[in-house]
This record gives C-alpha cells, sequence and structure tokens, in this order.
C-alpha cells in the first residue's frame, strides 16, 4: 500500500491515537503489577516527561516528513501529535506536584524558584498551555496570522524541554543528548538555506 494511502486512510487516526496512549497504558500495567521499580514515582515522573519530548519531537518531525517524501498527510497528525504532547506533560507535571509537593502550591513555586532546571520544565508547561488552547480550528480562525506567530512559541518550549532534561541528569547524559541533537536538528530545520541543502541531500540518497 502506498504511503499517501496509509495516511489518508479511515484507520490511521485511530491507530495513531492509540500508539499515542500505548506508554500510558503500559505504566497503568506496571503499576498494578508492582514493576516500577525502587522508585514507582521516580518512573512515572521520567517516562511522562520523556514522553512529552518524545511526541514533542515528532510534532516538528512531520513538516520535514512532508517536505522529504512529498507527502502532505503527515500533516494531518501534527495536531494530534502536539496535544498528546501536552498531555503527557500534564501527567509528568501532575505526578511531580502531587508526589513530590502534596498540591501545596507555595511549596511547589518554591522548588520551580530554587531549582533552575525546575523552572526550565515548569516554563515550558506554562507555555504548551497556550498552544493546547488555540489548538483547534475556531481558535485558528479567530486568531488569524496571529495563531502562527503564537505557535512558534513551540521552539522555545522545544529547547527549555531539552535543556530541563540535560540539566537535571546526574549522570548518564546519552539519552537527552540524543534528544538534543534530534531538536537541534528539526530547528536547524526551520532554517531556509539549512532546509534546502537537507531536501537536497535526501533526494540524492533516494
Amino acid at each position: 500500500m502506498a504511503l499517501s494511502s496509509v495516511l489518508k486512510s479511515a484507520w490511521a487516526r485511530p491507530v495513531a491515537h492509540l500508539l499515542c496512549l500505548l506508554p500510558l497504558l503500559l505504566l497503568i500495567w506496571a503499576a498494578v503489577e508492582g514493576q516500577l521499580g525502587a522508585n514507582p514515582v521516580e518512573k512515572l515522573t521520567h517516562e511522562t516527561g520523556v514522553w512529552a519530548l518524545r511526541l514533542l519531537l515528532l510534532t516538528l518531525a512531520l513538516s520535514p516528513l512532508r517536505q522529504w517524501t512529498g507527502e502532505a498527510g503527515w500533516i494531518r497528525f501534527r495536531r494530534m501529535f502536539g496535544l498528546y504532547a501536552y498531555f503527557y506533560s500534564c501527567c509528568h507535571f501532575a505526578i511531580w506536584f502531587i508526589a513530590d509537593h502534596s498540591f501545596d502550591f507555595s511549596d511547589m513555586l518554591e522548588d520551580v524558584i530554587k531549582r533552575p532546571y525546575i523552572t526550565l520544565g515548569f516554563s515550558a508547561f506554562v507555555l504548551l498551555l497556550p498552544l493546547a488552547l488555540t489548538s483547534n480550528q475556531s481558535m485558528i480562525r479567530r486568531l488569524g496570522r496571529k495563531w502562527k506567530a503564537l505557535h512558534k512559541l513551540v521552539y522555545a518550549i522545544l529547547l527549555l524541554t531539552v535543556l530541563h532534561f540535560l540539566w537535571q541528569v546526574k549522570a548518564d547524559y546519552l539519552e537527552p543528548s540524543i534528544y538534543a541533537i534530534i531538536a537541534a536538528i528539526l530547528l536547524l530545520h526551520r532554517i531556509g538555506p539549512v532546509r534546502r541543502l537537507t531536501f537536497k541531500s535526501f533526494t540524492a540518497a533516494l
């Protein structure tokens, strides 16, 4: 089956929803079975945060994929992946807020101010909120050109998220470094000459 047919098929979106929810379902199953390790809260916090970052990267990767493959169907999933990135970031924040601060807002704000990596993560979470709230067609029509300007915040959010991950790691920098490299490639791709160069390199490789 051709890629365009797969992307435009009626079952593509339900499958994408299922795949986006699968990490959460696996985490819930692991929690029920007691398979989250010695520190379940840390495991849940880490995994939900990492999946928020992965989905954010995937959201930003769809435009390059459209260019490289010539298939506009990739863009059908951009809003979905972006909202799931926000969903996992909400889970990440909620676990941290409940487990570490027991719903204490003053204690949470003190933590945000005192610890730089928390400041970065919290800033990214706050900036994601207006993007999630304005992701529907009604807000796109209402905001007009301002919508695109607002949603360019995603680049700052990605940088904050990657720095948040890098800063909190104490020993093994491999995983956050991989995501940082992917983020750098995706952000550089937004620069005109780089975008044209990568496109020529991709087409030449084919």
